[in-house]
């Protein structure tokens, strides 16, 4: 596989350091740019530190559940991925559900991209650009190199009796994982300076090309990136961003665009992909700032009825559907939950409600339920439809009766029936500030007409700080302009 004749960086930083370092035996050739670098661990140790770091990620926080986005995702990643310098690991790649705009790298194939960040691209050749970036990451070693350097500094400061601490900072606001003990996790998402940096963002467009992206990508997505730091800057003083991104803008980074214009050059003859239907299709519907998830730090599910104004809590991995006045939990082989909301006719106790819709006077295991000061009743009956049991129950809230459904299987009666009888007991008012929680908004993707405006969407639009120029930052036309009659872009609804 070609790459650029000049990528190899000077060796003098690196033989000195690996001179120093010889009785260790810690030196080794970067597989992506052929340099001799100063390491600490073999290949094998590179892998089992990003399981364990992966699985301290993962207890920590909340990775965002669709499963096309993430096939769509992982797709494109190991499409990159495979034409890089180390095609022989297995990339895992995670969406994390996180408004904040970042994504970082673990050790041994591990990448994870903020959902917050996805909002902010525009076509797959910037997905491209984003998850070369983080391959490169890997594939050049640089968490690895980051702690080799640190490892030597803090012996050679125990050896002189001198103190010292190696802090990798993270500018990952409201996330977990910049709460995880780990410098891995903590410095790829901070960086790791201004030269590992252009060396992941040439070795990226380099990925992006060789797999059929223009890599011109690279400098759009930066460019998106850095106007949307720049912006946050300005109105909030608050710095940080992608890898803190560059101080000056990319598009008039002297060194940025030399390298990616010969990246671009040597590979002439690459074939851009320029399709972006199912970059759409993937990325419609996305959740766009908070998800209910990460503003209540809830991880069962939940499920909110903002028009009726309740809340339950559906056994663990249950689909939820929903239509104006029901809501129904299911997952195939383990049962179903269905919840309607009923108008109370006439006064009568919840026992007798239940008695009179079922056409039922006996119930197995009739208990009372007084639960966040609403009255209620539940019970198993038979299904006469189908010979087999349900757990049922009502709960009266304001003027109306809520019946709860729930089918039994046979060969799980009793474990089911613990689960549908948890979620009932979880059905409860909404507190006001849920209100807000159960509000999600999302990516909605439109054709531009000739008449469009920014400042007229923003009119409309649900974004409730600086709309207008949120959505020019979504769609790349920050801060002036309009798209062409034509043109995708994204609203938030």
């Amino acid at each position: 596989m070609n790459r650029l004749p000049d990528r190899l960086p000077s060796l003098a930083a690196t033989a000195s350091l690996c001179l120093a370092a010889l009785l260790l035996e810690a030196c080794a050739v970067n597989p992506a740019t052929g340099t001799p670098n100063l390491v600490l661990m073999s290949g094998d140790r590179e892998k089992e530190i990003g399981l364990e770091e992966h699985e301290k990620i993962a207890q920590s926080s909340v990775f965002y559940e669709d499963e096309a986005l993430n096939a769509y995702v992982t797709e494109i990643g190991n499409r990159v991925a495979q034409v890089g310098d180390r095609p022989d690991l297995e990339y895992r790649f995670h969406i994390v559900d996180s408004p904040e705009i970042n994504a970082f790298a673990l050790p041994a194939g591990y990448v994870y991209v903020n959902r917050g960040l996805l909002n902010y691209l525009n076509s797959e050749a910037e997905l491209a650009a984003v998850l070369g970036h983080e391959i490169a990451h890997i594939t050049a070693r640089h968490a690895v190199q980051q702690h080799a350097r640190g490892a030597l500094a803090n012996a050679a400061a125990q050896v002189g009796g001198i103190a010292t601490a190696v802090v990798t900072g993270s500018g990952y606001v409201g996330s977990q994982i910049s709460q995880v003990a780990s410098i891995w996790a903590r410095a790829g998402l901070s960086g790791y300076g201004r030269e590992h940096e252009l060396e992941a963002d040439q070795l990226g467009a380099e990925y992006m090309r060789d797999a059929g992206y223009d890599p011109i990508g690279m400098i759009e997505t930066l460019t998106v990136l850095k106007n949307h730091q720049d912006f946050t800057r300005l109105t909030t003083n608050r710095g940080g961003g992608y890898h803190g991104l560059f101080a000056s803008h990319p598009r008039s980074d002297q060194r940025l665009q030399q390298t990616i214009a010969q990246v671009r050059d040597f590979g002439s003859q690459a074939i851009p992909q320029e399709d972006n239907s199912r970059f759409r299709e993937a990325t419609e519907g996305l959740i766009y700032g908070e998800s209910r998830l990460a503003r209540t730090n809830e991880t069962r599910n939940r499920y909110y009825q903002t028009l009726l104004g309740y809340t339950m809590v559906f056994p663990d991995d249950w689909s939820i559907s929903e239509t104006t006045t029901t809501a129904t939990g299911s997952a195939p082989g383990q049962g179903s939950l269905r919840v309607e909301a009923l108008r109370l006719q006439r006064n009568q106790s919840p026992r007798d409600f239940l008695a009179d819709r079922l056409q039922q006077a006996h119930l197995e295991q009739s208990e009372a339920l007084e639960q966040f000061r609403l009255l209620g009743h539940t019970g198993v009956a038979l299904n006469p439809a189908t010979g087999g049991k349900e757990r049922v129950a009502v709960i009266y809230f304001g003027p109306r009766a809520y019946l709860i459904t729930g089918e039994l299987p046979p060969d799980s009666l009793e474990e089911t029936d613990a689960l549908l009888l948890e979620s009932i007991r979880s059905f409860r008012p909404m507190e006001r500030g849920e209100i807000a929680i159960a509000e999600e908004l999302r990516i909605h993707w439109v054709v531009a007409d000739e008449n469009f405006d920014y400042a007229v969407a923003a009119r409309n639009s649900r974004i409730k700080e600086y709309p207008e120029e949120t959505l020019r930052l979504l769609n790349g036309h920050y801060p002036i302009g309009n798209p062409e009659p034509g043109e995708w872009i994204k609203l938030v609804e």
